[in-house]
């Protein structure tokens, strides 16, 4: 099942970095059957330094580049 290798990641922090040269960090919360992350604290690291942050946020799957654990799993 395709959603299998997101569940180990469940209410963890992750650094993920996204097209467009962003890159966020957040807590994974859920996911829905086409792999769109719905996240909570999610905090923009900026390049200008500046951190934007909010509260709930879903991510389209297909923009994430690369996904980072950021605690033990």
């Amino acid at each position: 099942h395709t959603q299998l290798p997101l569940k180990k990641f469940m209410d963890k922090k992750l650094s993920l970095k996204l097209n467009g040269g962003r890159h966020i960090q957040v807590i994974l919360w859920g996911f829905d059957p086409f792999m769109n992350p719905v996240t909570n604290e999610c905090v923009e690291i900026a390049t200008s330094r500046q951190q934007n942050n909010s509260r709930v946020v879903v991510i389209r799957g297909n923009s994430i580049i690369m996904l980072e654990a950021l605690e033990q799993m």
